[in-house]
């Protein structure tokens, strides 16, 4: 009896220390899309939607961008184009302002262009290859901290790179280039602010 007595006071504490170290991660990751509404986003001469909790890229040349700007983060999600071949849009970061008579800001753009998928063309050393699912849901998980970014696609590393200039906080935003196969859908948008 003693020892089940001993058993159970060393147990079940430490089966409820582990428990709480489980079920309460330090996780600060915030929703950037509620999968319901574009609040937190603002759409810029393009339309999308809202569909089946998730955003829809539906036409124009433009951007869905946050109303936030962002400094160093790991943004993560998921992305799907809707053509079977020629898909084309992007993912912009860190960037203040678009351009006049522009419908995109000059950098920086994580490409979504098929056989460019995952690339940043102003970072040289921001290549991937062969880590497309092609007609499946694909994940990014970009973390950009001070002049360096990488790149996790679809779980596994796909580069590193140091280069980038500046702004050191910009906007986030999902690119509309609908005439040129930029209909798109992305789910699952978390930000996690470092």
């Amino acid at each position: 009896m003693k020892a089940r007595n001993l058993l159970y006071s060393i147990v079940i504490p430490l089966a409820l220390l582990t428990s709480c170290a489980v079920f309460a991660p330090e996780d600060k990751s915030a929703a950037l899309f509620d999968g319901k509404t574009l609040d937190g986003w603002t759409v810029i001469t393009c339309e999308a939607v809202v569909d089946n909790g998730e955003i829809l890229i539906k036409a124009g040349n433009g951007l869905i961008q946050t109303e936030k700007k962002y400094g160093d983060f790991i943004l993560e999600f998921d992305w799907k184009p809707l053509r079977d071949a020629k898909w084309d849009s992007g993912v912009y970061f860190r960037y203040d302002s678009v351009p006049a008579n522009r419908p995109w800001p000059k950098r920086y753009q994580v490409n979504l262009r098929q056989g460019q998928e995952g690339n940043v063309a102003a970072l040289e050393e921001a290549r991937s290859e062969g880590l497309m699912k092609i007609g499946e849901w694909n994940r990014f998980k970009l973390t950009v901290r001070g002049s360096k970014a990488s790149l996790e696609f679809n779980g596994k590393p796909a580069w590193q790179a140091d280069g980038l200039a500046g702004p050191e906080e910009g906007f986030i935003a999902l690119q509309a280039e609908v005439a040129g196969g930029g209909q798109k859908r992305f789910r699952n948008i978390y930000l996690t602010e470092l």
